[in-house]
């Protein structure tokens, strides 16, 4: 029979499993959602001929980009004001705050250039660990943060990689000059297993790995080119092997994670645009990857991915996202820049475009095959995916004016909860029927 102790701390375990959120599969806890691909397994809210969006909550948290995540009841996110970046944990139904931590942080990034009137503030979207309740954190001015979410955002441990690793001013690498660009620190970093990955991009490594918990670092890269613009990283198996893409600055770059191999490239391959704006996610199925850009380089793109590199599968002149992240999904990958694209992902061909987007906005796909997208000027609207509309465009509804600033922020809808956030930092709550 269990001495008194034993039942004790059961009895603690207990309240603890209770009392701490955990991650389950609706969450939103990382960048892109659950897997990073824009897909999610909730349904969109369309019922009976209707979107009936009913106003939760709206509250402003500060200047920034990044996007808020969402994991059991919580909401966690971030921004900028009085020359520190605020992580807020807030009731994800009312909005109300349950922690609040805030760390020393200038407007812009140490070497930042150019587009200030675009963006400021916090880019890169948190990431909690599942496994852990630690939740990491990025500024734009290099800040590396672990915070405990069980115990009111405890800072675990720091590093500034401007300063660890001197990374250096992106170099101008657009076909013409007056191009170059600088935004500071935009990419989400990402867990996969007890490493935490960061794209530095530093003389160093492109990338770093370092102990989740502790914040040593495990491994760096074998590439040591300049990190991009882009909004996360993402995870690939090839051929077996655990792998992770990411857009640096002139390159699509697949790196291996299998132990011992950390690190290693198994593939680059050369896309690079003006102003330095390779900002797309790169998009994953099995082991292709596409890539998109605009600006110069104004193209869609599918590789396949094998240990000995990368070979184009196709390439689509003039079919391009300049900022939202393409989702593959049954066949077709899906954008919205400017307008709502669908695409066959066999043979890169058209297949409808149609609506009014604008250049700032992202898109999810949900359980019942539709599209939510947040663009335009603070325009959320819901859209049919080709399974139920394969030849045309077809817009099932539309809420105008939801926000004033630029929409760069990724859209996220978690718990029958739509999130929508600019980027000023105010952020809009709708509750779906």
């Amino acid at each position: 029979m269990p001495n008194q102790p034993c039942l004790a701390r059961l009895a603690l375990a207990c309240f603890f499993a209770l009392a701490i959120p955990s991650a389950r599969a609706d969450d939103w806890p990382t960048w892109r959602g659950l897997e990073r691909n824009g897909i999610i397994t909730e349904d969109s809210g369309w019922r009976s001929g209707a979107w009936k969006l009913k106003q939760a909550w709206r509250r402003n948290f500060g200047e920034g980009s990044t996007s808020p995540i969402v994991v059991a009841d919580r909401l966690y996110t971030m921004g900028w004001k009085n020359q520190r970046d605020h992580l807020y944990c807030v009731d994800a139904a009312t909005g109300k705050d349950i922690w609040t931590v805030s760390y020393a942080s200038p407007r812009f990034g140490r070497v930042s250039l150019g587009d200030q009137g675009q963006y400021s503030g916090v880019t890169a979207t948190p990431e909690f660990d599942r496994a852990t309740g630690l939740l990491y954190t990025l500024g734009i001015d290099g800040d590396l943060n672990c915070w405990d979410s069980r115990a009111k955002g405890r800072k675990v441990w720091k590093l500034n990689l401007y300063a660890k690793y001197a990374a250096k001013q992106r170099p101008e690498v657009g076909e013409r000059g007056g191009t170059r660009r600088d935004y500071g620190y935009t990419t989400a970093p990402l867990v996969q297993g007890d490493t935490l990955i960061v794209e530095v991009g530093s003389p160093q490594g492109a990338l770093v790995g370092f102990d989740k918990r502790t914040g040593r670092e495990l491994w760096k890269s074998q590439s040591r080119e300049e990190a991009g613009h882009t909004g996360g990283l993402v995870p690939i198996t090839v051929e077996g092997v655990p792998c992770v893409a990411v857009l640096t600055l002139r390159n699509l770059l697949v790196t291996r994670l299998d132990a011992g191999s950390e690190g290693a490239t198994i593939a680059q391959y050369k896309w690079t645009t003006d102003f330095a704006n390779n900002i797309p996610t790169p998009a994953v199925h099995n082991n292709f990857v596409v890539i998109t850009s605009a600006y110069n380089h104004v193209a869609l793109c599918k590789l396949r991915i094998t240990l000995k590199g990368a070979v184009k599968v196709w390439e689509t002149p003039k079919l391009a996202s300049g900022v939202c992240s393409p989702i593959i999904h049954d066949g077709h990958i899906y954008w919205a820049w400017r307008r709502v694209y669908c695409v066959d992902f066999e043979t890169g061909k058209l297949k409808w475009a149609g609506g009014n987007i604008g250049s700032a906005g992202s898109c999810l796909l949900t359980r019942d095959q539709r599209l939510v997208v947040w663009g335009n000027r603070g325009d959320l609207l819901l859209a049919e995916t080709a399974a139920r509309s394969p030849s045309q465009f077809t817009e099932l509804a539309r809420r105008g004016n939801v926000l004033p600033a630029t929409p760069w922020p990724h859209v996220v809808l978690a718990h029958a909860r739509l999130y929508c956030r600019d980027r000023d930092g105010t952020i809009v709550c709708f509750q779906l029927p």
